[in-house]
């Protein structure tokens, strides 16, 4: 059994920990015998000590966590700007670590932590969960068995809002040195890892960014690019802040034989080609209808948003129990996690190019990893 110990108290510090501590009956069940929490810490004694009452677990000081000798994994829910430095510390101390998206802020100090992984052989994870909803298991399902043929676009929509009052509720808000970034970096960021484990990765962008909502942050609330993925498809991209009310977020994938649709955590579109030589739709094509979703995913609406599985926070706890539980076999096989330390740095590195393109309005080519992908256990983490 993994003991952990979770770095923020904050909003998905306090998620994390509730699910470790198996205080709802699912998680109860996933982690018996697999995982359980033994201590938090966080900025302020009083914030750790809360959750710790909440978990039933200990309250400490991030040096004391680090080194409690019954404590195997940490994961660093803090503020982005601090975690690859947190990270890096818990490597140290002989720690398996899941760090929170981003993996960092710069993409020069996410490679020096996936260095630290591989010279300790221990495992390294980043959290993004989306990857983990049934809808995104079964999108990749199709795109990796070919269903969707050659694939030629890839859309992602991130239309959110958040008030003022967000920015100002926490000091890192919006902040360069600690958000590293504002809609993309913080939010679209998800969608961004999404679609490039669904469609590949991305070589170069081209991007526009602004403040247009949200005055006295020093980051953007809304962002557009264009793009083009190594495969030859293109794409574009928009997240915002500054989207009033806020709508689901999408992720869509086009080919030559098929199209999918994932709209917050549901597959809402698929339609797939059975028969390469014979189409099944007119000249014009089908324009959104002979929807094959219900007939693909095995999982049904009420399953998705099954009202028991949500979180205090407003966040179903599904994505985040399954990335846990993923990590949980990463360390015991010795295998990869399914969010590895290259992935994360790989969704860093778009985003950096679109800051700089949109910064220096030119076309930006994503930076490429210096690091090894090794075969040592660090190396598939």
């Amino acid at each position: 059994m993994l003991s952990f110990g979770v770095i923020g108290c904050g909003t998905i510090g306090g998620l994390i920990s509730r699910l470790l501590s198996g205080r709802d009956e699912k998680s109860a069940a996933a982690f018996s015998n697999r995982a359980v929490l033994a201590a938090v810490a966080a900025r302020t004694r009083q914030s750790a000590t809360r959750l710790a009452d909440e978990t039933g677990s200990t309250a400490e000081n991030v040096s004391d966590l680090l080194q409690r000798p019954d404590i195997d994994a940490v994961c660093v829910c803090t503020p982005s700007g601090t975690h690859a430095d947190l990270a890096v510390r818990a490597l140290e101390a002989g720690k398996h670590v899941l760090v929170e998206k981003p993996i960092d802020v710069d993409v020069a100090v996410a490679d020096h932590l996936i260095r630290v992984a591989e010279r300790t052989g221990l495992t390294l994870g980043v959290i993004s969960q989306c990857r983990f909803t049934p809808a995104a298991a079964a999108a990749h399902r199709a795109v990796s068995r070919g269903d969707l043929g050659t694939v030629t676009s890839v859309l992602i929509e991130v239309p959110f809002w958040r008030s003022k009052s967000y920015y100002s509720a926490s000091d890192w808000r919006g902040t360069k040195d600690f958000d590293g970034g504002g809609a993309l970096m913080n939010q679209g960021v998800h969608y961004l890892d999404l679609a490039q484990w669904l469609a590949g990765p991305i070589s170069e962008v081209n991007a526009y960014s602004a403040v247009l909502a949200h005055e006295g942050i020093d980051v953007e609330d809304t962002v557009t690019a264009s793009f083009r993925l190594v495969n030859g498809a293109l794409g574009a991209l928009l997240a915002s802040t500054a989207a009033y009310p806020g709508r689901q977020p999408r992720v869509s994938v086009q080919g030559t034989r098929g199209s999918l649709v994932i709209e917050g955590d549901r597959l809402q579109y698929l339609h797939l080609l059975a028969d390469a030589q014979t189409s099944d739709v007119g000249v014009y094509g089908a324009y959104g209808a002979l929807n094959q979703a219900t007939l693909n995913t095995h999982v049904s609406s009420a399953e998705h948003r099954a009202t028991d599985d949500w979180d205090q926070t407003g966040q179903s706890r599904q994505p985040h129990r399954a990335q846990l539980l993923d990590f949980c076999r990463a360390v015991e096989t010795g295998e990869r996690p399914l969010v590895d330390g290259f992935s994360a740095r790989q969704t860093l590195a778009v985003v950096q190019a679109v800051y700089c393109s949109a910064r220096e309005r030119r076309t930006v080519e994503v930076a490429s990893s210096h690091v090894k992908d090794g075969t040592s256990r660090a190396g598939k983490a």
